[in-house]
């Protein structure tokens, strides 16, 4: 990413009449606590008296899910020898869409995901390319679990096709919603897991009303990952966050720490770039 120039719609981080804080306070009510854009707008005018267009708060998001984005993508997850993958439906411009989640069933981190048009096998291998960006091969005894979906299955051929025998595996398949044999029976609970991580996603989707275009979706879905991954607390976890970033435990409120995942995101951004360079 070029930081001399921004896409569309996004925002300076030179703030001219507001400043980080406020943008840290606007990611806080509407990513965390799932305000919509105008009941963000609305409560920091009733609570903090602040006056701030909800197309502002759009474009504080966006760019905040630019900027964190290639942090929460490239971070050194713990990864095991589980992944569980599963797709679930939105709605962009009242036309059908898809998001892949692929995540880790110990962790319960999100490794992968992809926002797509078609339910094909090419977002599929997307979703698991980001999974697996991090390993040369995988570990002894691994089980990738889905449903019965037949793109799963073609895209573990391609990585084998691709990458040879580190990266052979077979495709664990719960199908249904009951235990008709005995795959189901026993792999049920990793299935339920992604089942739960897909309505703790729509909980927050559901204030959108659906997305306006596929980008839009994309930066929407990087930011509710990187808060799910970083900021949000976890009950099976004892109610810490799933992974601990070492500079997000020097803030003491919430949008300090959107102001520091902001701060990761250029760090990285920066050492990509010097890595390219460097190439």
């Amino acid at each position: 990413m070029d930081l001399n120039s921004l896409p569309k719609n996004a925002s300076s981080l030179k703030f001219s009449r507001h400043d980080a804080h406020v943008m840290g306070l606007c990611l806080t009510l509407h990513v965390n606590l799932g305000l919509s854009l105008r009941k963000t707008s609305q409560a920091l005018k009733d609570l903090y008296n602040i006056r701030i267009s909800h197309q502002q708060v759009a474009n504080y998001a966006r760019t905040a899910a630019l900027v964190i984005k290639p942090f929460v993508d490239n971070y050194e997850y713990k990864t095991g020898t589980t992944f569980i993958a599963d797709e679930t439906y939105i709605k962009v411009r009242g036309i059908k869409g898809y998001i892949w989640f692929i995540m880790d069933a110990v962790s319960r981190s999100i490794l992968g995901y992809q926002v797509s048009d078609n339910r094909g096998v090419g977002p599929c291998i997307l979703a698991m390319r980001m999974a697996f960006r991090k390993l040369k091969q995988l570990p002894e005894n691994f089980r990738f679990i889905a449903d019965g979906y037949s793109a799963y299955p073609l895209a573990a051929q391609q990585f084998f096709h691709q990458f040879g025998e580190n990266f052979r595996f077979d495709i664990t398949q719960v199908i249904g919603l009951t235990n008709e044999d005995e795959v189901s029976k026993e792999f049920r609970p990793f299935k339920q897991m992604i089942e739960r991580l897909n309505r703790t996603f729509k909980a927050s989707y559901r204030i959108t009303c659906g997305y306006d275009n596929y980008e839009g979706a994309s930066y929407n879905v990087a930011l509710w990952v990187a808060y799910y991954n970083f900021l949000r607390p976890h009950q099976h976890n004892h109610y810490r966050v799933l992974n601990k970033a070492e500079h997000l435990e020097n803030a003491d409120n919430m949008p300090g720490k959107w102001q520091l995942l902001i701060f990761l995101g250029q760090q990285t951004i920066l050492q990509m770039q010097k890595s390219q360079a460097e190439e």
